[in-house]
């Protein structure tokens, strides 16, 4: 890229946009937010102004081809995350892209192939790979703490009164159409990733059985087994009398347990019991966009999640909804 500098537009400024990603290209290193687009009107010159962005448009392709702007965050719902992404590449930007990555496995499949076709970076934002307490795990994992790892289990469960999800006027997530399924599409996607950054390899993956008479939308299950002999139980209520969110990963020497929506990471072994404590950043995707950044200008050659890693996940995602 010639630029020493990221100039970045967004193409959907809604509530993740808002302080979970949005102020952090402004605050990054060498990375700048100079224009933003959202199809209502009032909706994006709000935003402009409240986060300081010189431009504004309700038109996608407005921003696509503005010369100013050498990337793109895609926060859009992910119906429209292939066609943007394509016209992106097409257009000679980098992208960093939401997710769930699209809707499902075959267009998965032709983002890879255009991508590897052409000579843009994209990167998937599963963004809790950089997060302090999840590159803990991973130290802890790869530091051997736990022994040999043999199996991981998540459980996660949601009555009608918890948080978990975000929640939209439109509520878009329940559509399929727009979301590629329901509330497991927005939140499994980090999970999974979280897996296989892990893990490595996939070399199984199973539909889990649920109760008879369940709307597959409210209860997900599935199983992994990885190359290198972990196996892997998720189980995603959404339907649930009792609100859980717990990974246990057990290993030959003890247990690592951890929350996805907490700040504490707990290893038990027969030696000892230790607690890890974190806080998160208050943009919590900054960490994930600096390295995009040095990804995209060049200064690091690893790609923090590439779109052959995020369609392994698309592909387990399908696999686990599949209806028989």
């Amino acid at each position: 890229m010639s630029s020493n500098i990221i100039n970045w537009g967004i193409l959907g400024c809604g509530d993740v946009a808002e302080v979970k990603s949005g102020p952090a290209f402004q605050k990054v290193k060498q990375s700048s937010l100079i224009s933003v687009m959202r199809r209502n009107e009032d909706k994006v010159k709000d935003f402009a102004k409240r986060h300081d962005v010189a431009h504004w448009t309700t038109s996608a392709s407005e921003l696509l081809n503005d010369e100013k702007v050498n990337a793109v965050y895609i926060a859009t719902p992910p119906s429209s995350h292939l066609s943007y992404t394509l016209e992106a590449i097409k257009a000679g930007k980098n992208v960093y892209l939401e997710k769930p990555m699209v809707l499902n496995s075959k267009e998965a499949n032709t983002l890879v192939e255009a991508v590897n076709n052409s000579s843009a970076k994209v990167t998937v934002a599963h963004y809790r790979r950089s997060l302090p307490l999840f590159v803990k795990v991973k130290e802890l994992l790869d530091a051997n703490v736990i022994g040999k790892v043999l199996s991981a289990e998540i459980d996660i469960a949601q009555s009608q009164n918890a948080n978990l999800i975000a929640k939209t006027d439109e509520n878009w997530r329940l559509n399929p159409e727009i979301s590629g399924g329901g509330y497991f599409h927005d939140i499994a996607p980090h999970q999974i990733d979280l897996m296989y950054h892990y893990f490595g390899t996939v070399s199984k993956i199973a539909k889990g059985n649920v109760p008879e008479g369940v709307n597959l939308a409210d209860w997900v299950k599935g199983e992994i087994i990885f190359e290198n002999g972990v196996h892997f139980k998720g189980s995603w209520n959404f339907a649930a009398s009792e609100d859980s969110d717990v990974c246990t990963i057990k290993g030959e020497k003890g247990t690592l347990t951890f929350s996805f929506y907490s700040d504490e990471i707990k290893v038990e072994t027969t030696d000892k019991t230790e607690t890890f404590k974190f806080e998160n950043p208050k943009h919590v995707q900054q960490p994930m966009i600096e390295q995009v950044v040095s990804y995209f200008l060049g200064d690091s050659h690893q790609n923090p999640c590439s779109v052959e890693e995020a369609a392994i996940v698309t592909k387990i995602m399908d696999t686990f909804c599949e209806i028989d």
